[in-house]
């Protein structure tokens, strides 16, 4: 029975680092894959030249339809606030006409989230969790909205998309040492971002849409680099294909809704595994 999975998300190419793989699957099994997205993240870090004819956000949204396209999204939405900036460079004020999305009137958001779940009957939600990943505010606030809108539209999974803590650090101190040391990665800040590996209830074998992972990731070109070198995504998509399929095997989520018991928890191979039981 196809299924409707709606995935929600903050910024153009999060989608591609946290969830791009189980879209692809899910869209290559028959289902419904809705993707929405809150900002055209016109904050987000990029190099000068980039950003120096303040178009960042549009030249960030065609390459977000580039990545919804390479993994078979069935509809884009769109929330139209602005990027909040880094916590620790907020944007002082809006870079468009919308409020930030963290200043946005919450149940407005809450409001317009949930319609969209209930138009599309969706039987799954992702967004993230408690942590918002790495802690950006307007991740944060994709954790508060999710929840909420899954209580008002009543639906049935909730599943926050995350990385268990140890195998990230295992896995990027891993690709660190066959980079140069210019390209590598600074590791502290991660060792307090996403979830512990006790808390991870779903675990996804995406080692077969390794392809559409690595265009969805492609596709965000703006954010491969920065003024100060290449960034996270960039050296990412650096990785040799057969290692990078390797690195990128997987995907994980926490369910939020409804909450698991210690005892029942498991590692769940598929999005829908709980949905019969919820």
């Amino acid at each position: 029975m196809p299924h409707t999975v709606v995935f929600l998300h903050a910024h153009p190419d999060d989608e591609a680092l946290l969830t791009s793989g189980t879209m692809a699957k899910l869209a290559a099994q028959g289902h419904r894959v809705v993707l929405v997205v809150a900002t055209a993240g016109e904050a987000g870090l990029s190099a000068a030249a980039l950003r120096s004819n303040g178009r960042l956000g549009d030249r960030r949204l065609a390459e977000l339809d580039a990545s919804a396209a390479a993994v078979g999204v069935h509809r884009l939405e769109m929330l139209g606030y602005a990027d909040s900036g880094l916590a620790t460079d907020p944007t002082p004020a809006p870079l468009t006409g919308a409020p930030r999305f963290v200043d946005a009137d919450r149940e407005e958001v809450v409001g317009r989230v949930a319609a969209i779940l209930e138009q599309e009957q969706a039987s799954v939600l992702t967004s993230y969790d408690a942590n918002g990943g790495y802690g950006h505010p307007d991740h944060l606030t994709v954790h508060a909205v999710g929840a909420a809108a899954a209580e008002l539209a009543g639906t049935p999974v909730v599943l926050e998309a995350t990385v268990p803590r140890d195998r990230l650090l295992a896995a990027a101190g891993g690709v660190n040492r066959l980079l140069p040391r210019s390209w590598r990665v600074d590791l502290e800040p991660w060792s307090r971002a996403y979830s512990s590996a006790a808390e991870v209830t779903h675990c996804i074998d995406v080692r077969g849409q390794a392809r559409q992972r690595r265009a969805s990731m492609r596709a965000h070109a703006s954010q491969a680099t920065a003024d100060s070198g290449p960034r996270t995504l960039g050296i990412f998509t650096r990785i040799p294909p057969p290692v990078f399929g390797l690195v990128f095997g997987r995907e994980w989520y926490r369910q939020a809704r409804p909450a698991l018991s210690q005892a029942d928890r498991a590692r769940f191979t598929g999005v829908f595994d709980t949905l019969r039981s919820s």
